[in-house]
């Protein structure tokens, strides 16, 4: 329970890879329960990335804390309980704290400085430009897999990371040739 009240963010386990699940779940125990004064935002912090699968760009969310989701709230009498016992959730991050002579474990919240932290790493991938998760390297054997030369394959000459793109050496009719392609153009062999 927050000693000094008002809102603070704290952290729930949950089981790994079900964290979109138990955000609902909550957000639905919330709705039912009238709790949306006490609890501002269930997050799960994710970024998007982009990845090159079959010739095509995918984007797919990646879970920065896996197993855990955050939670803004006044927690108060039933609510740590109800929690606690959402399906997927395994507890709170909780310490153990000598209430009125007996010890109980109690939901620690984040410090100020985690939550900044945290939603500032979120908020500048939501403002950053899509991120490839690629990266080559001179000398590397690469295949076309976009454009007139599809099917080609050939080595990396020059890698220019600010604007995604590779130089690569392909035969052209016998002759080597170099090809300036950016990179969703290739794949590596």
């Amino acid at each position: 329970m927050s000693e000094s009240g008002g809102k603070k963010w704290y952290v729930l386990r949950t089981v790994g890879g079900k964290e979109k699940k138990v955000k609902e779940y909550i957000e639905n125990q919330v709705a039912a329960m009238s709790w949306s004064n006490y609890v501002s935002q269930v997050l799960i912090p994710a970024e998007k990335v982009y990845q090159i699968k079959n010739g095509k760009k995918v984007s797919r969310e990646r879970t920065f804390y896996p197993g855990y989701i955050m939670i803004e709230a006044e927690l108060q009498g039933e609510m740590i309980h109800m929690m606690r016992n959402v399906t997927g959730v395994s507890g709170f991050l909780e310490e153990e704290r000598l209430i009125n002579g007996v010890r109980k474990k109690v939901p620690v919240p984040l410090r100020p400085a985690e939550v900044n932290r945290m939603l500032g790493k979120m908020d500048e991938l939501a403002a950053s430009e899509e991120e490839l998760e690629i990266s080559f390297c001179v000398g590397e054997p690469v295949k076309v897999i976009d454009g007139p030369f599809n099917s080609f394959s050939g080595i990396v000459e020059k890698v220019n990371h600010e604007q995604k793109k590779v130089e690569v050496m392909v035969k052209i009719f016998g002759r080597q040739t170099p090809l300036e392609l950016n990179f969703m153009q290739v794949e590596k062999i």
